[in-house]
This record gives C-alpha cells, sequence and structure tokens, in this order.
C-alpha cells in the first residue's frame, strides 16, 4: 500500500516524456477522484543540482535520514513533479517525517500561488 511521505521507487519520467531511470521519488499525495494516481517528486544525489530555498536537501545528519531508505545525501526536487500511476510505483523503501512532508507540500503551495 502507497501513503504519503513514502519513498518509493519509479522508473521517473524526463521532461521530455522519455523513459528515466529507476530512481527513489517521494510521495506527496493522492489525487482527487475514482483513479488510483498519486503526485510524487523526485529524488537525486545530484546535491549542487539542488535549488536553493525551493528543493529539500536529505543529510545523513537528519532524524528522518535512517528512516528514508536512501543510502547517501540526497535532494528532494520539488521541481521535478510527476502525476502517476500507483502501479507504477515498484514499492516503498522508506519514509521521510511527516514534518518534511508538511515543508515540501507549502513549499510547493507556495510557488504555485505566489503572485
Amino acid at each position: 500500500m502507497i501513503e504519503e511521505g513514502q519513498i518509493v521507487l519509479i522508473r521517473f519520467p524526463r521532461t521530455d516524456l522519455t523513459q528515466g531511470k529507476l530512481r527513489p521519488a517521494v510521495v506527496i499525495r493522492k489525487l482527487p477522484g475514482p483513479y488510483d494516481d498519486w503526485l510524487i517528486c523526485m529524488i537525486s544525489t545530484q546535491i549542487a543540482r539542488a535549488i536553493g530555498g525551493f528543493d529539500e536537501i536529505i543529510s545523513a545528519d537528519d532524524p528522518d535520514f535512517g528512516s528514508s531508505g536512501l543510502k547517501t545525501e540526497s535532494v528532494v526536487r520539488i521541481s521535478r513533479l510527476a502525476i502517476v500511476e500507483r502501479r507504477a510505483l515498484s514499492g516503498a523503501i522508506g519514509r521521510i517525517h511527516s514534518e518534511r512532508l508538511t515543508r515540501i507540500r507549502k513549499i510547493l503551495s507556495d510557488w504555485i500561488t505566489e503572485k
């Protein structure tokens, strides 16, 4: 069962819609409606590509690093979103704390509603 805040594996689509490589992603929220579709954010180890003040870095010394299932410091690329069917998600490897999920959602919400 997939839940919000879990880190899952998925072949994250590239922006040109070609299939990407298998990588972790954080589950942000289930979409409303009758379909089993989920909003997810890509996770990358390319820390240098993080957008300051926008993307979320998960460091080895963070309280939720151990439960994340990640092997090394990583960045939640909030700017790299996808909506996918549940069956595209290969399963959970871990999860982030609810405080981090709330922070990610707030950053995303603030950006969308910014004028």
